[in-house]
């Protein structure tokens, strides 16, 4: 067990008023490689940031998503760091109500940060633009999920220590967690590969902003074949076939999908020793088998672990201003 629940106060670190001029949203290429480089820093002992502390502050978890690592971790995250919440249903936040502007401008007067787990990428940019005096940290949407990939780059380091030279393979959906995955990863120095299935790649977009973030060697690279991006790889990432919001689809997607499954046989095309990650819910027979989830090179739970030290990180980071 990796003791990372001491974010200790002390003089400011330089590049985090830099980083956190971009706090909104909380997109990792928007924040850029400073707040990563400060995160992970923090976590393991290398940086430090000046924080008066969090008590009496207040902070709204709106979920329009469900969620188990996210919820928990956002929700213990706080109450660690000498904070409280309030959870509005999310009819009341998401619903027709009013609008998510008008939702965000009300809360702007109560609270000090929101944590927005939703669908649309614009439904959040829209809160956060009507609400510019708030703290906002994406929770996920559709398009991203930074704060996953922040508890990724976190179980990378602890078990790969440098990231540059190191390569990651994600095989499956160009979704969400590939894009954040992306970039984070080649900010710290990483080069990726992401196998998908024609029509399911990263977007293009996403191919040219890793391009203007990457950092120390990093780079992304798509593949058709996931034995491309898995040979000598010194992780291996993989997702659900269907994510929330696509469960209409998930039929067709266990069928295109299927030879995109990572197993014993995919794994050994991998470096020595390398690493198996996923995000969790993992839907054991589908995009993973379960010995490969259940063996020894699995950190799956670190991940999930990990989710609560990058948040609480985060999230003291983001007292500072």
């Amino acid at each position: 067990m990796r003791d990372h629940g001491d974010v200790r106060p002390a003089a400011e670190d330089p590049q985090t008023a830099t980083a956190l001029a971009a706090h909104q949203v909380g997109a990792l290429r928007w924040l850029g490689g400073g707040i990563m480089a400060v995160v992970l820093g923090i976590l393991l002992g290398a940086a430090t940031v000046a924080v008066a502390g969090d008590t009496g502050r207040h902070y709204a978890l709106l979920f329009e998503k469900p969620s188990l690592r996210t919820r928990s971790t956002f929700q213990i995250a706080v109450r660690e760091l000498g904070g409280d919440l309030i959870e509005p249903p999310k009819e009341e936040v998401f619903g027709e109500r009013e609008t998510i502007a008008d939702v965000a401008r009300n809360l702007e007067r109560w609270v000090h940060g929101a944590i927005v787990r939703t669908y649309a990428q614009s439904r959040l940019a829209s809160f956060a633009r009507a609400a510019p005096r708030l703290r906002v940290v994406n929770a996920l949407t559709d398009e991203e999920h930074p704060c996953q990939a922040l508890a990724d780059c976190l179980t990378l380091t602890e078990r790969l220590r440098d990231l540059p030279g190191r390569t990651l393979a994600f095989v499956g959906d160009g979704n969400n967690v590939a894009t954040s995955l992306a970039h984070a990863s080649v900010m710290l120095g990483a080069r990726v590969r992401v196998a998908s299935p024609a029509g399911y790649e990263l977007p293009e977009r996403v191919i040219a902003q890793t391009r203007g973030i990457a950092a120390n060697g990093g780079g992304l690279e798509r593949c058709v074949d996931p034995r491309d991006a898995v040979r000598g790889a010194d992780a291996v990432y993989s997702d659900v076939w269907a994510s929330m919001g696509e469960e209409q689809e998930a039929e067709d997607r266990r069928v295109i999908f299927a030879p995109y499954q990572v197993n014993s046989a995919l794994m050994q095309l991998a470096a020595p020793d390398a690493l198996f990650m996923h995000c969790l819910p993992a839907h054991r027979g589908e995009e993973v088998t379960s010995d490969v989830l259940e063996s020894p090179a699995s950190v799956v739970f670190d991940q999930a672990e990990n989710r609560l030290h990058t948040q609480k990180a985060l999230l003291q980071i983001l007292l500072v201003r």
